[in-house]
């Protein structure tokens, strides 16, 4: 069993690059909900806006 988490001696790099890949990925997961959270706030704020109709989103003058 300590052979498998010695890695042959390149313990630090094979887990070092696991625990990189587990850490980016939290990073990325928590950007996208902070993203999807501002976009679904400004698409509420532009529903709300007086004068605003679904129609008038295609429209070009």
């Amino acid at each position: 069993m300590s052979d498998f988490f010695s890695q042959g001696g390149y313990a630090f790099f094979v887990w070092g690059a696991y625990g990189m890949v587990v850490v980016l990925l939290l990073i990325e997961i928590l950007q996208l909900r902070s993203q999807r959270r501002t976009i679904l706030a400004r698409l509420g704020r532009l529903t709300r806006m007086p004068g605003t109709r679904t129609s008038d989103f295609g429209a070009t003058e």
